[in-house]
Formats: C-alpha cells, structure tokens, sequence
C-alpha cells in the first residue's frame, strides 16, 4: 500500500481547500498560503501533540509542503471558472484525504501502543482537525461538525484499525481506505445527518408572552 502516495493526494486536497476558503473570504496571498498550510497540516500537528510524536517530525515533510505550496500557487493563479470546477469535485478529493490522513492517524496511535481511545483521538484530529482549524482562522462555524456525516467515518477507522492492530493487512488497509471514502461520498449524496437539536424558539416571544414572564 503506497500511503506517500495517498499523503499526496490528502495534501493537495486539504491545501487547495483552505486556499479556496481564502479568497472565498477575500484573503491577500499570504493569507491564502496560512490557511492551505493549516489545513493540509494542522491536523498532524495536533495529532503529534496529542500522541506524543516530536512536533519537530512535522519538518521533515519537505516534499510535501513543496507540494502543498505549488499547488495553492496554481489555485491563486487559475481563472475563477476553473477553480468552480474544482469545487464540484472537491468533496471527493476531501474524502480521500479524510480517509487517508484517518487510517494514518490511526497507525501512528497503535504502532505507539496507546489505547483505543487515544488511537480515535489521533484518526479524528489526523483526518478534521485541519479543516477546523481552517474554518475558525476564516471566521467561519466548524464544517465538518454541521454538515453531513464527516468525523463518524474516522471513527470507525480509527476503530477497525485499533482492534486490528499489526494484523492488517495492506490489502485490508487499502480495503479500509476505499471503504471510507465511499461511506463519506455516500453521506454527501443522500445528506445523511446525525441527530441534532436547536435551542431557538421557532418564533420570538409576543409582547404579552414577556409580560407574562
């Protein structure tokens, strides 16, 4: 299983969808930089903190914050109808990036021999913790705590990976791998939701209502 193969794909995609957020909030350049670099890496960063993972290991990436930064580069510069098209596709390269960076979160955690759940804890903040990071910085309400299922899916990798253990195989990884992009694309097609319940009146308190108060 070629996983610096699937970090590529996860890296461009993350750090492409924070450049987009960014000039979708009408960031300057540097700006789209910090952001695509918060998302593509910020989930690593908090995973190794978590972990214990030397946060120094973060600069060994070389190639892929080269990568990541050719890539936000051709984003900034693309007319704006290309990068629309990006977006109808953006979703999917998301998923491969959730996936890949989940099941990697996850490997990090067990091959340290941590419990369950500190191996959970490092496939959701490896796969998520980017992207919130990101929609906090742009001022915006977490997305993948509001929209269709997105953090359940690293859930479950984190837990076939962290009962598994160092029996699985690459081909039940790469199994694994394609499974969760499916369950995540499947989620976005048919707009599953997990429960939720607002606190806001479904119409404002009649003056009447306030005196009775």
């Amino acid at each position: 299983m070629n996983w610096e193969l699937f970090s590529l794909i996860g890296t461009i995609a993350f750090a492409v969808s924070g450049a987009i957020v960014a000039m979708e909030e009408e960031y300057d350049i540097l700006g789209v930089y910090v952001l695509g670099l918060v998302t593509a890496f910020g989930g690593g960063v908090v995973r190794n903190l978590l972990i214990g993972v030397p946060v120094t290991s973060l600069w060994e990436q070389g190639m892929l914050f080269r990568t990541a930064l050719v890539a936000m580069t051709c984003v900034f510069l693309l007319p704006a109808g290309w990068i629309a098209r990006w977006k109808t596709w953006e979703s999917f390269f998301d998923a491969i990036g959730l996936s890949a960076f989940a099941i990697q979160g996850a490997l990090y955690a067990t091959r340290m021999g941590h419990p369950m759940s500190a191996v959970i804890v490092a496939a959701v903040m490896t796969g998520i913790g980017g992207g919130i990071i990101r929609d906090v910085l742009a001022g915006r309400k977490p997305l993948v705590l509001r929209d269709e299922i997105y953090a359940v899916w690293a859930i479950l990798a984190a837990i076939v990976v962290g009962l598994g253990g160092a029996a699985i195989s690459p081909l039940g990884l790469g199994m694994l791998f394609a499974a969760v992009i499916i369950m995540r694309m499947l989620s976005v097609f048919y707009k599953w939701k997990l429960p939720r319940r607002t606190l806001r009146l479904s119409h404002p308190p009649s003056k009447t209502e306030n005196q009775q108060l």
